[in-house]
């Protein structure tokens, strides 16, 4: 029986709960202190190491770049550099749309080869196309865009069999969501391999396709543009046949957590991670990331929502969110002259505004409590009211600090991820400055993980 689930999360050898986690739906600041902009993404490990190949929003709807990060542990990202980005002219020149790019490597070739779905910026070409590295992360060489089998292509996506078959997911609106083979050297399209048809049938697009044992399991979203949906998901023993009638596998009405589809990640032989984005339609480069684990029993998938998660060393498991003590951050004092705010013992004060700008205004928490020496993941309540991300420096305990991003967050105060090493003890100190004369985000409190 496949199952991973809190029933199995239970009995994870729990280690300490101050660990590393993913927390769906936050700012998760890359390695060059920006917010990691890999949106559609699709994942691919090589020796060990998750590479993360996706859209870069920071310009806004039209192609920049496509990025690559990598990650040891799918929580820390490092920026590695873009496989494409924009040129003068042509597909890839200025106001194109290049979308859910994914990778897939192969092995007669060498060569990695990386999908994606091509158009104009008023969606009217419905293109894939199709470029080549040598190496995952690196530049790679565009070759050309085109309809495959002569029809519209939109959201897609690829899946790689344990044959090395590769196949194209691809959804139009003419002909519904296909499953297409590859030629050997994974550069064009072949024969269609099932269609799940428009007429009586699902509107379905953002495909993924995981396989574990003999089953294959198709996700997608239902079609309401960038609007969130419930998704759902369909299994067969077969590419060609039998698949079972779509269903959902997260909380009815849930809209999936607010995420779409982008890529399932298999992390064992009985496991896997779903991977989402959170479009947010007006301000695309303030999308964020929702991943969370899925329960697998046969052909039953579930998947619950989680404000955080810890994966395991092995990513076969996870545990369910560790209990968090609140440090709540006073109101920040702002004028003529620049005043910190240490927060020692504070509890339900306003959030601290005013942090950075040209006072260079702070604000301190001091006696955090951790019950490890080690690695673990703080979550940064805050609020911004800008279009864009703000930004400020997180030291801890003296270090040199490392700049963390905060995207745009009104209302309900979001999340920013801050990844540090803690003391065991009560006698951790957390500074949260700005960067240069910037102004900061709006500070409510940190929530740190306790055992």
């Amino acid at each position: 029986m496949r199952l991973l689930s809190l029933a199995l999360a239970a009995t994870v050898s729990r280690v300490a709960s101050a660990s590393l986690q993913v927390v769906p739906g936050g700012t998760w600041t890359a390695s060059n202190g920006e917010a990691l902009q890999a949106h559609g993404a699709g994942l691919i490990q090589v020796n060990g190491t998750y590479y993360m190949v996706g859209e870069d929003k920071s310009g806004g709807s039209s192609f920049q770049n496509v990025n690559c990060y990598s990650s040891k542990d799918l929580v820390q990202w490092t920026l590695v550099g873009a496989v494409l980005s924009r040129t003068a002219s042509g597909d890839l020149g200025p106001n194109r749309v290049v979308e859910r790019p994914k990778v897939i490597y192969n092995d007669k070739t060498q060569k990695y080869v990386l999908w994606m779905h091509m158009d104009s910026g008023s969606y009217g070409e419905a293109r894939v196309a199709v470029a080549t590295g040598d190496s995952v992360c690196g530049k790679y060489q565009y070759i050309r865009s085109f309809q495959p089998l002569g029809r519209e292509s939109r959201d897609m996506g690829l899946f790689k069999d344990d044959d090395g078959k590769g196949y194209l997911l691809t959804e139009d609106r003419k002909y519904g969501l296909r499953i297409v083979a590859l030629s050997d050297d994974y550069l064009s399209p072949t024969t269609d391999v099932f269609s799940w048809k428009l007429d009586g049938g699902s509107r379905v697009e953002a495909p993924a396709m995981l396989k574990l044992g003999k089953t294959y399991y198709m996700f997608a979203s239902m079609m309401t543009g960038w609007d969130a949906n419930d998704n759902q998901y369909t299994t067969s023993t077969s590419l060609t046949s039998g698949w079972s009638a779509w269903k959902k596998f997260a909380d009815s009405g849930s809209k999936t957590y607010n995420s779409q589809t982008t890529y399932i990640l298999k992390t064992g032989e009985s496991s896997a991670i779903y991977m989402g984005d959170r479009w947010l339609k007006d301000n695309l480069m303030a999308s964020s990331y929702v991943w969370l684990p899925l329960s697998i029993s046969g052909t039953s998938v579930s998947m619950k929502n989680y404000v955080s998660w810890v994966p395991t060393s092995s990513f076969a498991a996870w545990q369910a969110p560790p209990a968090e003590n609140s440090y709540e951050a006073e109101k920040a004092v702002y004028g003529g002259k620049a005043r910190n705010v240490d927060c020692s013992g504070c509890s339900n004060k306003l959030a601290a505004g005013y942090i950075g700008g040209p006072d260079k205004g702070s604000v301190t928490f001091s006696g955090i409590k951790s019950d490890i020496d080690g690695m673990t993941t703080i979550r940064i309540k805050y609020l911004n009211s800008d279009s864009g991300p703000r930004y400020a420096a997180a030291r801890v305990n003296g270090d040199a600090g490392r700049k963390l991003a905060f995207l745009p967050a009104k209302g309900d105060p979001a999340s920013s991820t801050l990844n540090v090493n803690l003391k065991k003890g009560s006698d951790n100190t957390i500074v949260i400055e700005g960067v240069g004369t910037s102004w900061g985000p709006d500070v409510d409190r940190l929530m740190v993980p306790v055992q």
